[in-house]
């Protein structure tokens, strides 16, 4: 039971080490690109190594070698552009690009339990080796100050070329199933054991030695250019069961009065100051403080870490002046709680279970008549929307968690293709629930290398129509009633309508006597197997793509439109629900069915005019208003009221009336999925259960506003008099 036990918590702690694994991953690639574009700041290198260095140390942990053995390496090449031997460039850039994707890769690996790809490591490495010298170190450490005296060994320092750790360990951790001597030995990971000595002043006579007890320690000479914190990091496991001293190579007090001034964190704890600038480590920070809780009185810290020979005077009174020009700001540190997504996801079908609930609370309450118990459902129906709306933001995430993922399409694309193009992103901010920005990942990248291989020109051809050599791609995110649209655009040759309308004939996509709209024509490029490339490539020219973004959008309720302008550029532009699980609806009525709008699209609700038996559009505010009547659509059975009311819904710009019998008002609405039976029904995207049990269909207005256009365009066709055209906003 011991040994299950130990396997569960082995099991999550890899599973941890997985997720933080890949956050660091995506923080490389992100802070790679940054420095490629030239954006970064002074702490983007040493970000960078830790993410590395992270990453390789949590690796040993879980005995992962390969990752082990590959990240040493990139490490050892970041750890040279840390200490600015070797400067960054394209090259260099697109290299680590590339080791980084391996890293992924071989943790992609470990936690699916398949074999590692030690062939494409094999193959990387000779070319990071490129960018290290036969004498360069491993591990990054502080950069050296030659004009600086070194510390001394009487409270500031050592002399000594090498890091010197004195190492204690508690006679127990044999017992506790430690080795010292291989926790030793992994030092060589950060350089080279150059002398080892045991102490033996403890060692009892051989007769009164328990073999399971040690009482041995150890001085040991390393030659490593880690930090600190990075060797004191090797022994975090013994916690209390060690007294580990570390003294570094030369310390220079310059270095560390350099490193404080220029940090950006402002910090009102001398502590924290230093532990920041890396001439204290956490573990002795709070070895110090203990000391200091126990003196009478209790010493300052700072004289207290100078008399123990942990930190040089200087750097001490360094941080004390810093500490003062901060004492007046504080961080703010955002804290958050990671829960696993089918927790969530329970908890979000239990809130739309207690909606329904509450609204079928709500109805045997009015059934009862009584004041009393109106209130207290009313009460209760409140509380359960609060608890909704809370409930729906903890998924929530930012769109930027998928934007962030294209920078490096774009750099790989653009290379690929020869086109210089400029990635712009805004909007990044703009919510919506984490089911669909799992969903929509595919969409965007397929519309985004469609910008790139078709949308953007050469830069020759640019340049000759007066456009920049460099092409520009934009991703933007906005909230609009109750959705959320994401663009993507560029400034390129826009569509060719002639092109265009000559393949989907020659494809017998239409027929040549056809008389269509710049808009069905735009809409042509969204039909299976539609291509106007000249040539196969990578990236195109197959017919596969378009189509499938279409069913995408289609399948997560929401609708792709397409605006394009001949040689100024395309926006394609996708609207979408923010939520697929609980929504505010506006229930109506047509004989004995129920219907539900989402309410965000519902603009205003009208009465019917008279004498518009046959006809299907209304004239509101001097505009003509196209509407549907919701009886014909679906066979309604039951009494028809004698004055129609007419909802108008808008969606992506435009407007439609739905022609209802009864109007109910607001409703929480549960989304609940259709049947087999029943997905292919058109307009209707689900259904919900009301507070009697009765069942609601939710009408899905793009489908009915698509609708109207083809039935406009089919009146066209036949030579009828379409109606004027639909009201947009």
């Amino acid at each position: 039971m011991e040994q299950d036990a130990d396997k569960e918590i082995l099991a999550a702690a890899l599973d941890i080490f997985m997720d933080e694994a890949r956050d660091l991953i995506a923080d490389m690639e992100a802070i790679l690109l940054r420095m490629d574009a030239g954006a970064s700041d002074g702490d983007d290198i040493a970000a960078l190594f830790r993410c590395a260095h992270t990453i390789k140390g949590s690796a040993g942990m879980f005995g992962l070698d390969e990752v082990v053995r590959f990240t040493h390496v990139v490490e050892s090449v970041l750890n040279r552009l840390r200490m600015a031997e070797i400067s960054l460039s394209s090259e260099l850039t697109s290299l680590l690009l590339e080791s980084q994707d391996q890293i992924a890769g071989l943790i992609a690996a470990a936690a699916a339990g398949t074999e590692a790809d030690c062939a494409r490591s094999d193959a990387i490495m000779p070319q990071l080796e490129k960018w290290l010298d036969s004498g360069a170190q491993t591990v990054h450490g502080p950069v050296a100050h030659p004009d600086d005296t070194p510390l001394t060994s009487d409270g500031g320092g050592i002399l000594s070329d090498y890091w010197h750790l004195s190492l204690r360990f508690a006679p127990q951790v044999l017992t506790d199933g430690m080795d010292p001597l291989k926790f030793i030995h992994y030092l060589n990971h950060f350089g080279r054991i150059v002398h080892v000595e045991t102490i033996t002043d403890l060692l009892p006579a051989i007769g009164d030695a328990d073999p399971e007890r040690l009482y041995l320690g150890f001085e040991v000479a390393l030659s490593s250019t880690a930090t600190k914190d990075d060797i004191e990091s090797v022994f975090e496991f013994y916690g209390d069961n060690a007294h580990i001293t570390i003294l570094p190579p030369h310390s220079k007090v310059g270095e560390y009065l350099d490193l404080i001034g220029s940090m950006k964190q402002e910090s009102p704890l001398l502590g924290e100051i230093l532990v920041a600038c890396g001439t204290l480590t956490r573990n002795e920070l709070e070895r110090a403080l203990q000391t200091q809780r126990q003196g009478d009185p209790p010493p300052l810290l700072g004289d207290l870490l100078v008399e123990t020979g942990v930190v040089a005077p200087a750097v001490v009174g360094a941080a004390v002046d810093k500490q003062m020009r901060d004492k007046e700001h504080r961080n703010s540190e955002s804290k958050s709680l990671k829960v696993q997504a089918d927790r969530l996801d329970a908890l979000i079908d239990r809130v739309g279970e207690l909606v329904i609930a509450s609204s079928g609370n709500q109805v045997q309450a009015a059934k009862t008549a009584q004041p009393a118990m109106l209130e207290a459902a009313s009460q209760l129906l409140a509380l359960v929307e609060d608890i909704r709306d809370m409930a729906l933001r903890l998924r929530m995430v930012a769109i930027g968690e998928v934007f962030s993922r294209f920078p490096r399409v774009v750099r790989d694309v653009s290379r690929e293709i020869g086109k210089e193009i400029e990635l712009k992103i805004s909007g990044a901010e703009a919510e919506l629930d984490k089911s669909m920005v799992d969903k929509i990942a595919d969409p965007l990248m397929h519309l985004l290398r469609n910008a790139m291989d078709h949308g953007i020109e050469a830069a020759a051809t640019r340049v000759a129509n007066g456009k920049p050599a460099h092409g520009t791609v934009s991703l933007n995110a906005y909230h609009e009633s109750g959705l959320i649209v994401i663009e993507v655009a560029d400034d390129g040759a826009g569509l060719d309508l002639d092109k265009i309308l000559r393949k989907a004939i020659e494809k017998g996509i239409v027929s040549a006597g056809d008389h269509l709209t710049t808009h069905e024509i735009q809409q042509l490029i969204l039909a299976p197997g539609f291509s106007t490339a000249e040539r196969l490539t990578n990236l195109s020219g197959r017919g596969v793509g378009m189509d499938v973004v279409k069913s995408n959008v289609e399948a997560l309720r929401g609708t792709l439109d397409i605006q394009s302008e001949f040689g100024r550029g395309t926006t394609m532009r996708l609207c979408l629900p923010l939520t697929l699980a609980i929504i505010d609806g506006f229930h109506v009525g047509v004989g004995d069915s129920h219907f539900i709008v989402p309410l965000d699209m519902v603009v205003e609700c009208v009465e019917l005019p008279p004498g518009l038996d046959h006809v299907d559009y209304m004239e509101q505010r001097g505009v003509a208003l196209p509407f549907v009547r919701l009886r014909e659509l679906f066979s309604g059975n039951g009494p028809a009221h004698p004055r129609p009311r007419v909802v108008i819904a808008r969606f992506a710009g435009r407007r439609i009336g739905l022609v209802v019998d009864r109007i109910y008002g607001k409703y929480q609405t549960v989304i609940k999925p259709l049947g087999p039976l029943f997905r292919h029904v058109p307009c209707v995207t689900g259904s919900t259960i009301l507070g009697d049990g009765d069942v609601a269909l939710i009408m899905d207005i793009n489908q009915l506003i698509q609708g109207v256009m083809a039935r406009e365009t089919q009146k066209r066709r036949q030579g009828a008099a379409p109606m004027l055209a639909m009201q947009a906003t």
